[in-house]
Formats: structure tokens, C-alpha cells, sequence
């Protein structure tokens, strides 16, 4: 289980047009905004991630690197950047499923192919969202089961600026015993 104010999981994946991504040498300003996605073949992906690409100059402005993410292969993942139309956005690709799962994200098998007609495939993660601080802690995690109800960007652009603004801590961070 990941625990705020803690390291996160090593991440290193090519990207479609960015080079490489090694996520302990991002140098944000305060945070770096990684966002697993399950593929091409889900269509709220393409819907979410194209309102990330429009807020990118948002999150810039903040001081936040942003960085999508699947375990899809190269060009589908060249794909999904195409579908979106931001080549500001950075699109990762080739997530190992073992690497998903050391960020807490949940694994799902294949069902066919999807309500737009692009197959699943055999294994892939299922969304997450995280905030990690320029020194590789975990700010802000969440994680989901499903393709949909996910944070929705707006929001988190306002919680970035509150946390900034008051310089808020990381919260959910005591492992302690229980009564």
C-alpha cells in the first residue's frame, strides 16, 4: 500500500514524443501529476485524458509536470496521443503490470472488445491518480476499480492551489496500530 509522505514506486517508461520518463528525475516546481490510464480501447480514457490535455497550461502554471501512463504498447498508446491532439500532454507507454500493481492499481482481464470496437487487452491496469512531490513522496493518491468516477481535474487544480497556498500536508500517512 502506498502511504503519503513516503516514496513512491520506481516508474520509468518510454514515451510516445517526450523521451523517456524516470519519474525520480522530474524537477517540478511542487508536484508531478501521474495519471495511469487502462488504454486506447476505453473510451472515458480518451474523454479524461483529453480534458487533462486542456488544462495542461493549468497545471504548468502551478508548477506541476503531468505525465499519462498505460500498459499499452507503443502504438496504441501513439493513438491515444493522436486521439487527444495535445503534444503537451505526455503520453507513457509499456507500464509493467507488476510496476501497476506496486502503485496499488487494480489488474483486469479482458472482456472482447469495447463499446468502440478496439480490443481489450489480456491483462491491463485500471485507472489511478497521483500527486507526487518533487522528492518522490506520494502527496495525493486515488485509485479506482471501474473506468469511470474518477477525480475530476478542475477540482484537483483547486486543491493544488489550497495545498500550495497554505502549505498543506500530505494526509493518510499514520501506519501506527489501531485501537
Amino acid at each position: 500500500m502506498l502511504v503519503p509522505r513516503r516514496p513512491v514506486p520506481g516508474l520509468k517508461v518510454p514515451t510516445v514524443a517526450h523521451g523517456p520518463l524516470d519519474l525520480a528525475r522530474e524537477e517540478p516546481g511542487h508536484f508531478t501529476l501521474v495519471v495511469f490510464y487502462r488504454g486506447l480501447h476505453c473510451p472515458i480514457c480518451t474523454a479524461y485524458l483529453g480534458e487533462l490535455a486542456r488544462l495542461v497550461p493549468e497545471f504548468e502554471q502551478r508548477g506541476v509536470g503531468l505525465i499519462a501512463v498505460s500498459s499499452d504498447g507503443e502504438e496504441r498508446a501513439r493513438q491515444m496521443a493522436d486521439k487527444v491532439a495535445s503534444g503537451a500532454l505526455r503520453f507513457g507507454y509499456g507500464l509493467p503490470l507488476a510496476v501497476a500493481r506496486e502503485w496499488g492499481l487494480f489488474i483486469s482481464t479482458s472482456r472482447g472488445k469495447t463499446s468502440i470496437g478496439i480490443e481489450e487487452p489480456a491483462l491491463f491496469s485500471e485507472p489511478g491518480v497521483f500527486l507526487v512531490r518533487p522528492d518522490g513522496t506520494l502527496y495525493y493518491g486515488a485509485v479506482q476499480t471501474m473506468p469511470f468516477a474518477r477525480p475530476h481535474f478542475d477540482e484537483l487544480l483547486k486543491a493544488i492551489d489550497f495545498a500550495i497556498a497554505k502549505d498543506y500536508p500530505a494526509r493518510g500517512e499514520y501506519v501506527g496500530a489501531l485501537a
